[in-house]
């Protein structure tokens, strides 16, 4: 299998690509090509055909969770590069994509530094999509297996305490400003030799959380860690929690990146076994 990310928040080493706040990867594998996320603008077009990557030949469009820097390119991707994947979203996607992010001016953010609420959320819905002649696959169960070596998951477990929720990320339903716990978020997990390598897009829910439902599920071992882990705005405490269980983990594939924040990223590259910095224009092969 190969993993190209085609866009990232951090720049390429040769500076030819584009590269933004936001995440798209391109999973190839002997069954199937995959394209999970679209990052933010649709600039991962340009970078594929830089890449030698022939995103044409996708077969399977999974998004992992109803924010802009995630679906971004959807729009961008289906109305000009001519292609009907497969669309796999969680079974809430399309009623929880009307998304905000509550800034008091205070903290940094990826989003916003101006008070109030910022919409976040998806610029199409699921009439577009099926405009488009495009069968929408909703994943409704925890496990939804693609092929003998490629699977979906979803409703993810809660495990550790110290993976709270963001309470700034809200979900405006009937008028009224909720907290979201993304009910919609879905990851994406590659069987391999010598286990499971398991792709994010956020991970809101807590990667630790994500990663340990899979492991108890599937009874496999976690060996590959790659995507966002929504750490920017974590503790101290929390980053170093989780580099003791990464540390007491399989895990020998770390590569975190989007929006896990660049203390997170340089700690994790100094202590947990695998690290490196999943930046635009990675391309990682695995077997």
């Amino acid at each position: 299998m190969r993993i190209t990310t085609l866009i990232e928040n951090t720049q390429d080493k040769n500076e030819k690509l584009k590269y933004e706040h936001g995440l798209s990867m391109f999973i190839e594998t002997e069954e199937c090509n995959i394209l999970f996320d679209t990052g933010k603008t649709g600039d991962f077009i340009e970078n594929a055909q830089k890449l030698n990557v022939d995103i044409k030949n996708t077969d399977i469009l999974i998004l992992s969770h109803a924010h802009y820097d995630h679906c971004g390119g959807v729009r961008k991707f289906l109305e000009t590069c001519n292609v009907k994947p497969k669309f796999i979203v969680s079974e809430h996607f399309f009623e929880r994509s009307d998304k905000y992010h509550y800034s008091d001016g205070k903290l940094k953010s990826d989003f916003s530094e101006e008070v109030g609420y910022k919409y976040i959320g998806t610029d199409f819905n699921k009439e577009y999509i099926e405009d488009k002649n495009i069968s929408i696959n909703f994943v409704q169960t925890d496990i939804l297996k693609l092929t003998d070596n490629v699977f979906v998951f979803s409703n993810f477990n809660k495990y550790y305490d110290f993976e709270k929720v963001n309470e700034n990320m809200k979900l405006k339903l009937d008028d009224n400003y909720i907290i979201d716990t993304f009910d919609d978020e879905i990851a994406l997990g590659l069987k391999t030799k010598k286990g499971l390598v398991i792709l994010l897009g956020c991970a809101h829910p807590g990667f630790l959380n994500m990663v340990n439902t899979i492991k108890d599920r599937t009874k496999e071992k976690i060996v590959g860690i790659i995507g966002g882990t929504h750490l920017i705005e974590a503790c101290d405490e929390r980053i170093r929690k989780s580099v003791e269980h990464l540390n007491n983990s399989d895990v020998t594939i770390l590569g975190l990146s989007h929006c896990t924040g660049e203390k997170a990223v340089n700690i994790f590259n100094e202590e947990c076994k695998g690290s490196f910095i999943n930046r635009t224009g990675t391309i990682l092969d695995i077997e």
